[in-house]
C-alpha cells in the first residue's frame, strides 16, 4: 500500500453537520439564521470540526505544551477604585430601568433571544 501522501490527514472524516445540528446551535447561541445561513453554517462548521480532527491526529509526543506564544508575562497591581457613574448617571443610561437596578433580557432558560 502506498504511503499517505498527506500524513496530517486523519483516517477518516465525519458526516458534514445537520440541518439540525447547526440549527440547535444557533439556538443555543440565540442566533436567528435563515435557509441560506444554515447551508452556509453546515460547511463551514464541518470545515471547523474537520480541522480540529486533523490536528488531534498529529503526534505530538515530545512537545512541550505552551500556554503562550509569546515571552509575556502578566502585569498584576493593587485594586485602586478609579472613576465611575454616579448611580443617576447610570440610570440615564440604562434603556430600560426598575427602582435603582438596570433592567436587562433574561438569558438563562427561555428567555427568547434573537
Amino acid at each position: 500500500m502506498p504511503a499517505d501522501p498527506n500524513p496530517t490527514s486523519p483516517p477518516h472524516l465525519p458526516p458534514p453537520l445537520s440541518e439540525a445540528t447547526v440549527r440547535k446551535v444557533a439556538s443555543l447561541s440565540r442566533l436567528a439564521i435563515t435557509d441560506e445561513q444554515v447551508a452556509l453554517y453546515q460547511h463551514q462548521l464541518s470545515d471547523v470540526l474537520n480541522y480540529i480532527e486533523r490536528i488531534r491526529s498529529l503526534d505530538l509526543e515530545g512537545v512541550e505544551p505552551l500556554t503562550h506564544a509569546g515571552d509575556t508575562t502578566n502585569r498584576t497591581r493593587e485594586d485602586e477604585i478609579g472613576p465611575m457613574l454616579s448611580t443617576d448617571a447610570a440610570m440615564k443610561l440604562a434603556p430600560e430601568s426598575v427602582d435603582r437596578f438596570i433592567k436587562v433580557p433574561k438569558v438563562i432558560g427561555d428567555g427568547g433571544g434573537a
